[in-house]
């Protein structure tokens, strides 16, 4: 999961209902690898991280595709389905999410604070290396990378309204469709993505652990290859046919350029295809520990910092030089993204940025009447066992003639 502010984004990350102290979806681990500790689940983790490099890799790859019809191919592939892929995740790992306050608290403090401290971030890095003292900061306007944040704030907030009513998701096609053919909605919050992506998050809390390990047999990695590599030919057929500005799910058909009876037709298309091509990739991802799992806990570091490069590389003119738009630049840029957001996920680059990622923030909040309840039952029992031990030691003493 992806560019001046009106570019595309991508995914992040890939943000459970009780996910660790970020607030944003993390991997929980299995049965079978709780049985030796606390160990996430391996594939997970591996499909976060390799979204995330694909999100890295498409938006270093959109400065440069205007001028290579095979390049603005593999965007357009890469485009329908990294941000499914993030979004199926962070909703199958919030299917127990309530509104309990524990759970709130992760919210806040792991998805609305960062969006705050990166939404100011982002326009000030702006003024001050593009040298634009009028960029504006609006929290009401999503920037560059922050959409992902909002989206994920709202599904998480609504996730008890999806689990209650009965075809979920149908519903949230039909929202969706509506929103494509509804310019009305404006830009603020980047309700357009929010509405638009919702049939993905929706569709995640609809998925039991069967349907990943369904995608992972071997026969369908074998269909994996000529899919991507029909996806690949269709998308240069479609380049010049068609507008890439519809894999962003960020505008009306309208605004489009489109009548607004082909915002749902797409919609649907769009679902169908990215639904596929995401079930493609997911066969892909390694089930079994490799060297990357572990940077999988931090794609949000990497989704969140790495827009500081690719903007600084664009402000700072690091696009411009004509030798990139040649293949070997190309594939040079391609590899340059890959590597720096996979160093943006290592444990050194969170431990110096886990204050605006991960914050504590205890003070900020009431304590909860149900936890301080637990917390003296808890407690009961201990002062009970104590007072018996004692009547038990007055016991053994010899008494005193």
């Amino acid at each position: 999961m992806f560019p001046a502010a009106s570019s595309p984004t991508s995914a992040a990350p890939l943000p459970p209902a009780e996910p660790p102290a970020s607030g944003v979806p993390g991997p929980r681990s299995s049965p079978q690898a709780r049985q030796g500790g606390t160990q996430r689940d391996a594939f997970f983790d591996n499909a976060k991280y390799l979204a995330i490099v694909l999100v890295a890799m498409g938006h270093s790859w959109e400065p440069l595709k205007g001028d290579s019809r095979l390049l603005e191919s593999l965007y357009q592939v890469v485009y329908a389905f990294h941000m499914p892929a993030f979004i199926i995740i962070s909703g199958f790992f919030s299917r127990g999410f309530d509104l309990r306050p524990d759970r709130l608290r992760r919210l806040i403090t792991g998805v609305a604070v960062p969006y705050v401290l990166f939404e100011t971030a982002y326009p000030l890095f702006k003024r001050f290396v593009d040298h634009d003292p009028h960029q504006e900061i609006s929290l009401l306007d999503p920037w560059y990378l922050t959409w992902f944040l909002v989206a994920l704030f709202v599904w998480r907030l609504t996730t008890p309204i999806w689990k209650l009513v009965r075809c979920p998701l149908p519903l949230a096609l039909v929202v969706a469709m509506a929103a494509s053919a509804a310019p009305e909605i404006g830009d603020d919050l980047d309700l357009q993505r929010v509405l638009q992506f919702l049939p993905f998050f929706v569709l995640g809390l609809s998925m039991k652990a069967e349907h990943f390990r369904w995608v992972r047999r071997r026969s369908v990695r074998i269909a994996a290859v000529p899919v991507f590599a029909a996806a690949v030919a269709v998308s240069w057929w479609a380049v010049p046919r068609m507008n890439t500005g519809w894999f962003y799910h960020r505008d009306a058909a309208q605004e489009l350029g489109a009548p607004w009876w082909t915002g749902p037709v797409m919609t649907l298309a769009l679902f169908g295809c990215s639904l596929l091509l995401t079930a493609c990739f997911f066969a892909w991802v390694p089930r079994r520990h490799r060297w990357f799992t572990a940077l999988g806990a931090g794609t949000l570091y990497g989704y969140l910092l790495h827009g500081f490069l690719i903007k600084g590389g664009d402000y700072l003119g690091w696009f411009d030089h004509d030798w990139l738009r040649t293949p070997l630049g190309e594939v040079l840029v391609t590899v340059l993204a890959a590597v720096a957001v996979t160093l943006l996920c290592t444990r050194p680059v969170r431990r110096v940025f886990r204050f605006a990622m991960e914050p504590g923030m205890e003070w900020a909040f009431k304590r909860d009447a149900a936890e301080l309840a637990r917390e003296r039952e808890g407690a009961e029992p201990r002062r009970e066992s104590r007072e018996g031990r004692e009547r038990q030691e007055r016991r053994r003493k010899p008494s005193v003639e």
